[in-house]
Formats: structure tokens, sequence, C-alpha cells
């Protein structure tokens, strides 16, 4: 490979530890979603359900509320200062529902947790970090971590709750959120100096420009059928003799070959131009699976194999569509897209843990399977009219000037700028 086709050691430094931060963070959130519901009914006012299920959601509302709120910031004040106030938020609303006593004060820590709003900052400086060519394999990295996080926390969970508690578990995601700060301030590399913002750019300008709206309509899609899809799997495969306990078993294994089966997709995808055909290709995937979990999954192996290929797919649009909406942004506003990227996300898993419950409660497994292969063949007819990227031109700025190796050639690429304003670039 000649060394533009190689990650150079910063972009390889900024993927690793901004994965990491990620990984902390979200073993933290995953940790508890094991044992959250049966620990909250036994505390005072936890014997309403529909209360318990705010206690458990309302992180991830308070999170949409406040995810266009931190790209904006960052885009104005930097990256790293908005990351570690956010990980200081999050860590704070771990400390309040290690103390809480009741389901009022569990529900207000989780609130505080989710003020933590960080995603669109991290992934903007994951993206200040990495040239063009190299940022959807950084965002794989992100997108492994958060899988192994998830994956690890369903085996993890139980038997850690058992020997800590609720509280105990908390306080360590605490410690996690400040060893995250730790990796900010001293692993991390600098971003690049930040570019003037143009005052004549609305942030509708940004919002709703069509293909960033195009690959936001995607993000929601793809998080409400994984959401929709997860509350009935579980119960299929205990349906076909697997039980809960053992559950982590097939996902842990899944999922690591997912990345392993992804990773060089993503690497040929991104040395031959090819990311349209790759986003593509994983959305027609996705299609199939759900089709194939509604009519061919008489066994445990045979769902592994269906959740084998969605995650291969998932993992790819996870990887693919903030890459793009990073390129296609404005360089001064990649905050705004990604905080705006980020919401769509957040409002996705509310409305197919919603919709996936209600599906599943009036037409079973298979309403839920055939809603969510309709979403996902409505998502691939909207995605088709996507412009595929421009080809990769040489940047304005030299390799020395963003803080790369001199022998990774050229920087930033400025695809997708021509369409914005000159200072906006």
């Amino acid at each position: 490979m000649s060394a533009r086709d190689r990650m150079s050691a910063r972009e390889i430094r900024a993927g690793v530890s901004l994965a990491s931060i990620f990984g902390l963070r979200m073993l933290g959130l995953f940790l508890i979603l094991p044992v959250f519901a049966v620990h909250a009914r036994a505390l005072p006012g936890g014997a309403d359900p529909a209360a318990v299920g705010l206690a458990l959601g309302i992180y991830g509302l308070t999170q949409a509320c406040l995810q266009i709120p931190f790209g904006v910031a960052a885009d104005r004040l930097g990256r790293k200062p908005v990351i570690v106030a956010g990980l200081l938020l999050f860590a704070a609303g771990s400390v309040i529902a290690a103390r809480a006593e009741d389901l009022a004060w569990l529900t207000v820590g989780r609130a505080v947790q989710g003020a933590g709003a960080i995603s669109a900052a991290a992934t903007a400086l994951l993206a200040d970090c990495t040239r063009d060519e190299h940022r959807t394999q950084a965002m794989a990295m992100v997108g492994a971590a958060i899988g192994l996080a998830f994956a690890s926390s369903l085996i993890g969970g139980p038997p850690l709750y058992a020997a800590v508690g609720l509280d105990g578990m908390f306080y360590l995601t605490a410690l996690l959120a400040l060893a995250a700060i730790v990796v900010v301030l001293w692993v991390v590399p600098e971003a690049p100096p930040r570019i003037a913002r143009d005052p004549s750019l609305r942030w509708r300008d940004v919002v709703l420009e069509g293909e960033l709206l195009r690959l936001n309509v995607g993000n929601f899609t793809l998080h409400a059928v994984q959401m929709a899809m997860f509350v009935v799997v579980p119960a299929m495969l205990v349906e076909r003799g697997l039980p809960l306990a053992q559950h982590g078993w097939i996902y842990l294994p899944v999922v690591l070959a997912s990345f392993a089966l992804m990773m060089p997709a993503i690497a040929v995808a991104e040395r031959r131009g090819r990311q349209r055909a790759l986003l593509l290709g994983a959305i027609r995937l996705l299609a199939v699976v759900q089709a194939g979990l509604g009519w061919l999954a008489p066994s445990v192996p045979w769902l592994a194999a269906w959740l084998l290929l969605f995650f291969v797919g998932f993992n790819i649009l996870e990887a693919t569509l903030p890459s793009l909406v990073s390129r296609l942004a404005p360089a001064a506003h990649k905050g705004l897209a990604l905080g705006a990227y980020g919401t769509t996300q957040s409002i996705g898993l509310f409305v197919g843990g919603a919709a996936g419950g209600w599906l599943a409660r009036h037409f079973g497994a298979g309403g839920v399977f055939v809603c969510a292969a309709a979403a996902l063949a409505a998502w691939a007819i909207v995605a088709s009219g996507m412009r595929a990227p421009p080809a990769r031109r040489r940047a304005r700025t030299s390799a020395q000037h963003a803080g790369y190796d001199a022998a990774a050639a050229p920087a930033f690429s400025d695809i997708g700028d021509d369409k914005w304003p000159r200072s906006t670039r």
C-alpha cells in the first residue's frame, strides 16, 4: 500500500483514543441495561412500569434535546472543552443515580447523564483529525468499541450487579467517564485550527441541506429498525431454547465476526471511491435480514446467522453515515451537522422502541419484521438518489499544517465544500 492508502500514526492514535472514549462511556451505560428494570421495581415509586420505563429512557430524551446545542458549542468553543464538559455532566449524573433512594432521583440522575451529549463533538473531532480516505475506517473503530461494549455488558452486567449492586455500577460508570476525560486531555491529538464561521450561513441551511437530510433520514431509520428488532429477538432466542442468561454468548461472537467481515469491505470501498455502492448494499442486506428473521429462523443457529448479517450491515452503515456527514458538511459547521445527525439517532431509538412494542403486541414478531423491511426498502429508494461523493482532491492546507506525518501526503480533502460559501470551508 502507498503512504496515502495507509492511516498515519496520528490518525490511528485519534481513531483508537476517541473509540476508547466512546467505548468507556457506552460500557457504563450498557452495563445497567440487563438489570435496571429489576432493581428499579424494588425502589419507592418503582411499582409503576411506565415510571420505570421513563427512568430508563429519559437518558435518550435529554440527549436528543442537547445534541445540536453541544454540536454548535463544539464549533464555537472547540471540541475538547465541550467533550470534557459533557463527560463531567455524565459523571455527575452517574453519582446522582448511585445515591438515589427512590425512582424519582434515579430518573433525575439518568436525565443528567443524558445531558452530557458529546457524540457530535467527539465525532467532529475524529473527522478533524482524519483524512477523507480514512475517515470511514476511523468511524468503524468507534463502532467496534461501542459494539464490544454492548456485547460485553450483556455478559458482565448481571454478575457485576450481584457483586456491587446498581449503586456500585453507577459509581463505576462515573469512574469510566473520568477515565475518558484523561484520555481526551492527554491522549487524543489536538484538532487543526478552527475555521471561521460564516454568520450568513443559518443553522437550517446546514440541517435541512438535501444530501445531509437524506443521510439523517437514513440514520433515523437504521436505529428505529435496530430498536424495534431487539424488542422481539431476545424472546425469539428464548422460545428456541436459549436461556436469557446465555444470550451474551451469541451476541459477542456475532459482533466480533461482523467487524472482521465489514472492515475489508469498508477499506476497499474507500480506496475505490465506492462509498455510495457500499451504503446501498448494506441497506439492502438489512432488508433481506428482516425478511429472513420473519420467515426463515426456525432455530438458534439460524437466528445467529441472521444476526451476524444484521451486524455486518449495521456496522457498515454506522461507520459510513457519519463519515459522509462529516465530509459533506461545511468545515466550520461540522459540529452542527453531526449534532443534527445524533439527534435523529436518538429519536430513531425512541420511535423504534415504542413502535416495535406496539407492533409486537398487535401483530407479533412477524409484524415487526415486515414493517422494518418496508422501512429499509423505503430508505433504499431515498438513498438511491444520493450523489456519489466527489473524487478526492489535494487539500488547500499542507499535511504539516494539519499535523500529519509528511509521508501521509495530502491531508484533508474538501469534499462537498464547493456548494458552501467560501468563508465556511
